[in-house]
């Protein structure tokens, strides 16, 4: 059983029933899912989210499906790593690292939204799931399309890494390129959606997908010990992630399950694509679209649909918006593998990247509980990193050889 009533206006809170829409048509604002708070209230505790599945679907009943999941059944309950020698190169005492590059099946959080959304377009009666992608939603559509025995078809931006191009070819979908960035194929995306009567999961079918981000934020909180941190640093794109951590730790204060919610959200993007964090900066409430420029495309989004919203979360939780070069996102990428083994992709590298920044300028304390979040694995965008580092060393198998190059080499 479900605890979706429907779908509601953000803005003016105009009422819709269950079906796959995705705009107010009276003011245009988005739509979001509107729970029965009420039922969960007495049947979500504790105990109960302890005693489910060590996946995403422990918190079934504060996720918008109405029947039981079709796909996805692994995703989520990513760890949360105490990061030791992070926190002590950067100065800080209690640092974590939430890791989805881990996350099943594709390595990212968007394995968290998809699963939610497909199981969605299964109770719609959708036969094809679609998608405008900058790589990580692309492979999550496809091998949860292809998990569902459904057909896919979808939209990147011309240019996208080798990884996450393969990486969504190998489960047999319908993958176009299109020219131009992230935004122009969205924008083809919203006509192509009227003509064709497939799920396209961040468009018709965004209010239930986006609500899957909420798990992310939920195992926070409860792998924390049933605790809310003081500072979570959160990559932007679309400004759906940050805003559905932010509303995660307030249902869970409604429902009693942590205490009063006092967390800092920090959003962080690449200086070649932060319409958000220069609106923080700036104090402005709105976006001004730009033209992406980084090699953190994964976050690459000029003109994003929540970026309003992302920055009511930054400001009315007290916390900030920050961006980092492209040069300091793979300086960044490289500290956390140095000093926590985990190879993040470059999303990673700008959270790890904008966490110093805040750091040193004193936002962030020393001693405050901070989650930094890393959303996607590196292996997927190596080209990153492809002038950082000397070929390996070729030597004969000889032991003299290897003793001659050893006593001769700089050694960590």
């Amino acid at each position: 059983m479900g605890y979706v009533k429907g779908l509601i206006c953000k803005e003016c809170k105009r009422e819709y029933a269950k079906e796959p829409i995705h705009v107010c048509e009276y003011c245009f604002g988005p739509l979001e899912i509107n729970y029965d708070y009420e039922g969960i209230k007495k049947v979500v505790t504790k105990k109960s989210i302890e005693s489910g599945p060590p996946s995403m679907w422990r918190y079934q009943a504060l996720l918008p499906i109405d029947e039981d999941p079709k796909v996805g059944l692994n995703t989520g309950f990513t760890p949360l790593v105490r990061a030791k020698n992070l926190g002590k190169a950067l100065g800080i005492n209690n640092l974590y690292i939430k890791n989805d590059s881990v996350n099943h099946p594709t390595f990212s959080f968007k394995d968290r939204v998809v699963a939610v959304a497909v199981s969605k377009a299964i109770e719609f009666g959708f036969d094809t799931i679609s998608c405008a992608s900058t790589g990580n939603l692309a492979n999550s559509v496809a091998a949860h399309a292809a998990e569902a025995g459904l057909k896919s078809v979808i939209f990147i931006p011309d240019g996208l890494e080798a990884g996450k191009i393969l990486g969504t070819l190998i489960y047999g979908t319908q993958l176009i390129a299109v020219k131009g960035s992230y935004d122009d194929v969205n924008r083809l995306c919203s006509e192509i959606a009227v003509n064709h009567k497939w799920a396209f999961v961040n468009i018709n079918i965004r209010p239930y997908y986006g609500d899957g981000s909420k798990s992310y934020g939920y195992e926070i909180a409860e792998q924390l010990g049933w605790k809310t941190p003081d500072n979570v640093v959160v990559p932007v794109a679309g400004s759906s992630l940050i805003t559905k951590i932010w509303k995660a730790f307030h249902e869970f204060e409604m429902l009693g399950l942590v205490d009063k919610v006092q967390s800092k959200i920090f959003a962080a993007q690449a200086t070649g694509c932060s319409p958000v964090t220069t609106a923080i900066k700036n104090g402005s409430e709105n976006i001004t679209p730009v033209k992406p420029n980084t090699i953190a495309k994964s976050i690459a989004i000029g003109n994003p649909a929540d970026g309003y919203y992302g920055i009511k979360t930054a400001n009315t939780s007290g916390g900030y918006g920050e961006d980092v070069s492209d040069e300091e996102v793979v300086e960044s990428m490289k500290l956390l593998a140095e000093t926590e083994g985990i190879f993040t992709e470059t999303a990673g590298g700008v959270t790890v990247g904008v966490t110093k920044k805040l750091i040193e300028q004193g936002r962030i304390k020393p001693d405050e509980t901070t989650v930094i979040c890393i959303t996607g694995n590196g292996l997927k965008t190596q080209e990153a990193l492809a002038d950082s580092f000397d070929a390996p060393a070729v030597i004969d198998p000889n032991i003299n050889k290897f003793e001659d190059y050893f006593a001769n080499s700089v050694t960590v």
